[in-house]
């Protein structure tokens, strides 16, 4: 961590959501990031729901971070959402601030557009949902491709997938936008589930956020255990694995990472392994690699990292 860099511009677009909600705290918690704005799109919940949860989780702290909602469905799949994990809100278990304010009039594509144009090779997107508010940055503006520094997404897996045997639930809601974006030409990182799972919020890593004896320590505690719930019951671990967060991690303390150069080709057959992300692990296609997929994730260093942050806030 190079605490005297300048901070890098980010705009986090996600679906909120548990981990996407501390994603956000994490961001705004760490001096490396500066967060030009939230971006909001249909995922975990409809599109109403995750930017009313952006927002609340903006209260908490106190931030005026400007929310723009974007896509409410995928391009063109039907959507699907996650109630079954997040609860009816999205962010159900602590009990939460009331928004302070409203989203902007701006759509959020049109954001990254005009950021992305304002500040040439700085900004890094993080992209913790389905990537249609993305992809359609990129029809609408396909200049803006060499101006993006990066992006880290949240999504796919180089192996098994969370809601359908091949797919990861953020790439299978818009297998046609996650194409586009891996096809763009863009530097990307990949955090799929393959890394995430090694990320579990066991009790033992929750406990540290309760004895920060804050209210955001209380809160992510809270988040953590209601996702706990899901995980326990579905796959018998014992806790959640805290998926959205390692994409801003990754920015603040990419020593905590391992990652690996492989062409991602997202399936869009509509069969059953639509949206799955193809890693090239062997290279046995021939194609260059056009993603980082990250393989090793620092668990005890990512709480370690991650705590301390919460405990700035």
């Amino acid at each position: 961590m190079n605490l005297l860099a300048a901070p890098r511009p980010v705009i986090l677009d996600g679906d909120p959501g548990h981990d996407d909600a501390i994603n956000i705290l994490l961001a705004h918690a760490s001096p490396e990031l500066a967060v030009l704005g939230v971006t909001t799109s249909y995922g975990n919940v409809a599109l109403e729901r995750t930017t009313r949860n952006a927002l609340v989780t903006l209260a908490l702290i106190g931030s005026h971070t400007p929310v723009y909602m974007g896509a409410d469905r995928p391009l063109l799949v039907p959507r699907l959402s996650a109630e079954s994990v997040h609860g009816q809100t999205g962010l159900d278990g602590p009990l939460l601030p009331s928004p302070a304010r409203e989203a902007e009039a701006l759509h959020a594509a049109l954001f990254m557009i005009e950021a992305v144009r304002a500040r040439p090779r700085q900004v890094s997107l993080l992209p913790t949902g389905p990537l249609t508010n993305l992809a359609l940055a990129l029809r609408l503006a396909p200049d803006i491709a060499p101006l993006i520094r990066e992006i880290v997404w949240m999504g796919g897996s180089l192996d098994v997938g969370n809601w359908t045997p091949a797919a990861e639930f953020n790439a299978l809601c818009d297998p046609h936008a996650a194409q586009i974006v891996f096809s763009s030409g863009v530097p990307l990182t990949m955090f799929g589930l393959n890394a995430t799972h090694q990320a579990i919020a066991t009790p033992a890593r929750i406990a540290p956020f309760r004895g920060l004896g804050t209210p955001v320590g209380e809160v992510v505690a809270e988040l953590l255990e209601f996702f706990a719930e899901h995980h326990r019951e579905r796959y018998g671990w014992d806790g959640g694995p805290l998926h959205d967060p390692l994409t801003s991690a990754y920015l603040i303390a990419p020593e905590l990472f391992g990652v690996q150069p492989m062409y991602v080709e997202v399936d869009t057959s509509g069969g059953p392994s639509s949206g799955r992300t193809n890693c090239d692990l062997w290279r046995v296609t021939g194609r260059a690699p056009n993603a980082n997929v990250a393989v090793t994730v620092d668990a005890d260093g990512f709480y370690a990292l991650l705590t301390e942050r919460m405990g700035r806030l």
